[in-house]
């Protein structure tokens, strides 16, 4: 199993350097573990000028998987935008055709006080949020700022094509058969074209999946009721950046985006796993991070990747050990509860394991 590790910038580093050590302990016990890494994004740009280097992207092609860090920092807010960070995190997700986002929003028992809502509005969630990578906004072309009628315009292009649609309802249609069988389809179909194709495919795509109670709702109140009534959802599928939005709201009821792990997959399965979270530069290097939403992705490395169901559930029972143990990150932690560092927390999951 070859792995591509790419710690990225920030906080990035630290995480991922807990991550390994779950990996290497499996490997210890004789899994068939290959990791080599590589830099991307910032790291990348320092490294080679480019925040996708050759090496970097040709490495990701070979491998089964790929564990990434996080990309970005304020010191190259000021490059050419193709030169930032954020754009070597898009083209890698283009060039392994990185289609489906699988990002969920589960709540440990324990940290139903470090969520930012009512206990009993949040106790027991569980939702996996689809999210299509590859297309919408963040792709569309035409896009770039150029001078109209003697002043600056910014434009982008929101565009869907019908099998970019199709393929991630599939993919959203056959995780809601393996969960409770809802699936809501979040769109903006009142007043977006784009939109109105989305929802048309989905509808389309559900006369494969009678089992499935497809439902819809525009993103706006989506988002509302997010915040209102979480625990009425199940699984939601929807645009790149819709979900991009829509996901982080959802990580605050989990208790903290330190928490959530994420899944990036190709047609075949193959993915790239990443913390949902950013870099987060003001902590950065202070070890102060949470590493679970990375080792958490490990584990839906195993799930998904790997399809080694036994191992996922080790890593993640792991994890629930830990924190039903008391300890925190500052990010999750709450009167009563242990605060430990990044460290700490990477090997208190290693003894759990």
């Amino acid at each position: 199993m070859k792995i591509a590790v790419l710690p990225g910038d920030g906080i990035g580093p630290e995480i991922v350097a807990q991550a390994v050590k779950v990996l290497e302990k499996l490997k210890a016990e004789g899994a068939p573990i290959e990791m080599e890494t590589a830099p991307i994004g910032g790291a990348g740009y320092d490294a080679s000028g480019d925040p996708l280097p050759e090496a970097t992207l040709r490495l990701a092609r070979e491998a089964d998987a790929v564990l990434l860090g996080a990309v970005g920092g304020p010191q190259y807010d000021t490059l050419d935008r193709p030169l930032r960070p954020e754009r070597g995190l898009l083209r890698i997700r283009k060039e392994l055709n990185l289609f489906a986002n699988l990002r969920p929003a589960l709540l440990y028992p324990e940290l139903a006080g470090a969520s930012s809502l009512k206990p009993e509005v949040v106790s027991g969630l569980d939702i996996m949020i689809v999210r299509e990578l590859t297309g919408d906004v963040y792709f569309g072309q035409p896009r770039g700022i150029e001078v109209r009628n003697g002043e600056r315009v910014g434009f982008n292009t929101m565009l869907y094509s019908e099998s970019e649609v199709r393929r991630v309802a599939h993919v959203a249609f056959g995780i809601a058969m393996k969960r409770g069988r809802k699936l809501c389809s979040v769109e903006k179909a009142n007043v977006l074209e784009c939109s109105e194709l989305w929802k048309e495919v989905m509808i389309e795509v559900a006369k494969d999946y009678p089992e499935v109670e497809l439902s819809h709702m525009y993103v706006d109140n989506a988002a509302m009721q997010l915040i209102r009534a979480p625990k009425q959802f199940d699984t939601l599928v929807t645009g790149n950046i819709f979900g991009d939005i829509l996901s982080d709201a959802a990580s605050m009821l989990s208790g903290s985006i330190g928490m959530l792990p994420s899944a990036s997959l190709d047609e075949h399965n193959k993915g790239m796993y990443e913390p949902i979270h950013g870099s987060a530069p003001d902590i950065a290097g202070k070890n102060l991070a949470n590493p679970l939403a990375t080792i958490l992705s490990v584990a839906m490395m195993y799930r998904y990747t790997f399809a080694d169901l036994a191992t996922a559930d080790r890593i993640e029972n792991a994890v629930k050990k830990v924190i039903a143990q008391g300890l925190r990150t500052g990010d999750i932690w709450t009167e009563g509860t242990q605060k430990v560092s990044c460290t700490e927390m990477g090997d208190a999951v290693l003894k759990a394991l």
